[in-house]
């Protein structure tokens, strides 16, 4: 029978009790730990990020750049670091963001910012719930104040609601400032909740989650309401720029984009884009996001034309971008480092980075998108070239 996991109740991140797992490992797997006991910083500033610590894991970190973006918070040009075990990522990337840089730099806008609790409350029948619908509208600046009594940060703007059968989803829509907000949500709503099943005794229950805010998942609800930052980069490249660094005609690329949206279609895909989870897990690994994140930020439209004077316009809309540069994992040693390189930690650095981030996607979609174009000439392809010089195949 397998032992149990060394716990300390006094102090679970000091130096003794992470020895203590480390040999239980060794012990009961027959492994021999060497690289994962090594890391430079104080293991107790991870109290509150991890549970039965007993080492870390090292992930390559390159550098891309430099992005120019020509933003409302992210102005001028960035070097971004992206953590990764893919080969030729960083190099595509690159690509892109000289391209991005010839071209005059990528347009960002942020539209929307919004973090969502989702509580699913359940009714005798669908009148009592058709009812109460009505009951939060009327409510509205009440449960506000009482969300917003848990944090100096939160700020409670919306209740959606969807009435159905004899419930009623709901979407308690906030801004979180600097931070992503799940926990800051999850807090104010249950304190909101609780006022509400008091004022309404003829309530059967109320689930605090009832998943309807789609967390770490893509949905349709969030392709069009948002969570997170709506942000939206977009770029214009002249013809000659196109031809020369990515070796492919506007009008061939917009072709292949097009070919590319019917297949989103039929198979039924988050997205029209070619891999923006790419580039954002790289950038949320290096920087301490949450990086399952990447199930709802990777969701994202793409748009593409040639213009009258035959340049290539692109464009991307990723609704649903939760990034953070305050609280969680941002502030942990080699990810605060990673922020600071862009200029990106702590508060009032949000809006900057998810501007940088809609930026860096933009990049990795024009170069994947080129570089799987075969040249008719040559009958090579740039995408299968770079894999064998560059990547796993070499």
């Amino acid at each position: 029978m397998a032992g149990k996991i060394p716990r300390s109740n006094d102090n679970d991140y000091g130096s003794d009790i992470i020895k203590q797992r480390q040999d239980f490992i060794e012990q009961e797997t027959g492994a021999k730990l060497h690289h994962t006991k090594q890391f430079s910083f104080n293991p107790e500033n991870m109290s509150g990020n991890i549970e039965n610590i007993f080492g870390v894991a090292q992930v390559p970190v390159g550098i891309a750049g430099p992005l120019l973006v020509n933003g409302e918070y992210a102005q001028g040009e960035f070097f971004v670091p992206m953590a990764t075990v893919e080969g030729t990522m960083l190099a595509s990337y690159n690509r892109g963001m000289k391209v991005i840089r010839e071209s005059g730099g990528v347009l960002t806008t942020v539209t929307d910012v919004v973090m969502q609790r989702a509580p699913c409350f359940v009714f005798k029948d669908a009148r009592q719930a058709r009812d109460f619908t009505l009951w939060l509208d009327q409510n509205f600046l009440e449960i506000k104040a009482r969300a917003e009594t848990t944090t100096s940060v939160g700020k409670l703007n919306e209740i959606e609601r969807y009435h159905v059968h004899n419930m009623v989803y709901t979407r308690f829509d906030y801004s979180t400032g600097d931070a992503a907000g799940q926990n800051m949500t999850s807090r104010a709503t249950f304190v909101a909740c609780e006022w509400i099943r008091e004022q309404n005794p003829h309530m059967s229950h109320y689930l605090l989650s009832g998943s309807f805010d789609t967390e770490k998942r893509t949905s349709s609800v969030n392709l069009l309401k948002g969570r997170g930052r709506r942000v939206t980069a977009e770029i214009t490249i002249p013809k000659d720029v196109m031809k020369q660094h990515l070796k492919v005609t506007p009008e061939a690329m917009h072709y292949g984009q097009g070919i590319s949206t019917l297949a989103a279609l039929l198979t039924n895909s988050s997205n029209n884009a070619a891999h923006p989870a790419n580039g954002l897990a790289a950038l949320y690994l290096a920087t301490g996001q949450d990086i399952a994140n990447i199930g709802e930020s990777n969701q994202c439209t793409t748009y593409n034309k040639v213009t009258r004077n035959g340049d290539y316009y692109y464009s991307i809309t990723l609704p649903s971008l939760i990034v953070a540069t305050y609280g969680g994992g941002t502030s942990l040693a080699t990810q605060r480092e990673c922020l600071e390189i862009m200029d990106c930690y702590g508060a009032d650095k949000a809006m900057k980075f998810a501007e940088i981030a809609a930026g860096l996607v933009v990049a990795g979609e024009l170069s994947l998108a080129a570089a799987t174009r075969t040249d008719k000439e040559t009958r090579t392809n740039d995408w299968v070239d770079a894999h064998e010089r560059l990547g796993r195949n070499k």
